[in-house]
């Protein structure tokens, strides 16, 4: 018994360190991601854009992660978890120096560059951590372990949003005001010296992820490898390809559409918030709520999970507040309607650390062909949001042409846009009742 006791005592001394160095590289993938909440607004105001375009923030960081994840799978088998994660921080440095031309140039393919590029190395980052937390201790824990990195994650993008909510729209407002009544030449100054904002906050998170990417380099992470499928009599497996798991490909659509409402509920409250009157002083702080109670969602997580309520019950919850929620959203006004955005943070917060466990279990060899496959499905977030922005634009223009005025139609059309919400979390709901365990043997 004293055995036993002394074994898990030393797996989980053994697996300490590599959690908090895990859930570091959430904090920094974190951070980045989620201050795209405020370069969306800041962007669409010195590019002089449309809801829809500025929406292209979002398309370029994760559309890089269909691009990367299977060559990302390949350099890690190649060169290994710690080189492989050391190499993303340094790909998103160069990223983020690319700030400095495209504000230069005031460009905004130049900055959807820098910010695709930094996707291209958080897609490194992340096709290497989640699969290794997943499988770093028992399966039937691996949501609580998700959900320590998720804390890390949102706590991150919390302090980012507010950093660059700080930086990049303070005194929006004014300048949008000026811009109305200046001349082409005043106009083309002001938003040069709004676009040299961005410079001093990205080369300063360039220096940042160099240190980190040369300090990883030595970072302490055991080798971890997935349980092996499972074998008939005969000693022969009982599944030869990876389209042999249909509860995996299910799993890969449900990540692909609740990456496309996190990010939506993250990433266009800050607008949502300016569409409705609100001014940007107050709406910059309108991400970190949300991002907020998803850390508070998540805490809970790792206090019930497993002990209280499996993974697949925190999906079902999860999928019926994101209906109510967004219900909620629709039929409600003013700031009570931005509260509900921000509550979607709670339907979303468990979505993550429930699907990637369960989708993963009983795959065995082909867990990192189906951790690439995963990371893939990080792609939602470059669809869906610009799916919202366009039938925001579309409706906006069918209300100007009934002769509503251009503010009213704005907040009108960004309310109604949130039904996008609705079939992506009927999505979810599936997976959570029955598409988890289709394909699977029973016990």
């Amino acid at each position: 018994m004293s055995n036993t006791v002394s074994s898990t005592t030393n797996a989980k001394n053994n697996s300490f360190v590599p959690i908090l160095i895990i859930a570091g590289l959430f904090f920094i993938f974190g951070f980045v991601t989620w201050i795209n909440g405020a370069l969306i607004p800041f962007m669409k105001t010195i590019n002089e854009l449309t809801t829809a375009q500025s929406y292209l923030v979002a398309s370029a960081s994760y559309i890089s992660f269909v691009v990367m994840a299977l060559p990302a799978s390949y350099i890690l088998t190649k060169i290994g978890y710690r080189k492989g994660m050391s190499l993303g921080l340094f790909v998103m440095a160069i990223g983020a120096l690319l700030f400095i031309p495209a504000a230069e140039a005031r460009t905004y393919w130049v900055f959807l560059a820098g910010i695709f590029i930094q996707g291209l190395g958080m897609t490194l980052l992340q096709t290497a951590s989640n699969p290794y937390i997943t499988i770093l201790g028992p399966i039937e824990s691996a949501a609580k372990r998700i959900a320590i990195m998720g804390i890390s994650n949102k706590v991150a993008g919390a302090l980012g949003s507010l950093i660059f909510g700080a930086i990049l729209l303070s005194g929006i407002d004014e300048i949008k005001d000026k811009l109305s009544i200046v001349s082409d030449d005043e106009k083309s100054q002001l938003l040069d010296v709004m676009a040299d904002s961005v410079v001093i906050p990205y080369v300063v998170m360039a220096v940042m992820l160099v240190v980190l990417g040369i300090l990883i380099r030595r970072a302490p992470l055991p080798h971890v490898e997935a349980e092996p499928i499972e074998e008939t009599k005969e000693g022969k497996t009982t599944k030869t390809s990876i389209f042999q798991f249909p509860h995996l490909w299910l799993g890969v659509l449900t990540l692909f559409v609740y990456v496309g409402v996190e990010v939506i509920a993250g990433d266009t409250i800050i607008a949502y918030g300016i569409s409705l009157g609100f001014p940007a002083a107050d709406a910059k702080f309108f991400t970190t709520y949300t991002l907020l109670a998803m850390v508070a969602t998540y805490a809970l997580g790792i206090f019930l999970i497993p002990k209280y309520i499996n993974q697949a019950f925190a999906l079902k919850a999860s999928a019926i507040l994101g209906i109510v929620f967004t219900f909620g959203i629709v039929f409600s006004s003013g700031y009570v309607s931005i509260l509900f955005v921000a509550l979607l943070g709670i339907a979303n917060a468990l979505v993550w650390p429930a699907v990637w466990p369960l989708t993963l279990k009983g795959l065995g060899k082909f867990t990192k062909t189906a951790s690439a496959l995963l990371i893939m499905a990080i792609s939602g977030g470059a669809i869906i949001p610009p799916l919202y922005g366009r039938f925001v634009d579309g409706t906006k223009a069918d209300l100007i042409a009934k002769g509503i005025n251009e503010a009213s139609a704005s907040a009108q059309a960004a309310t109604t846009g949130y039904w996008i919400l609705l079939p992506c979390y009927l999505i979810i709901l599936y997976y959570a009742f029955a598409g988890h365990k289709l394909g699977l043997k029973k016990g």
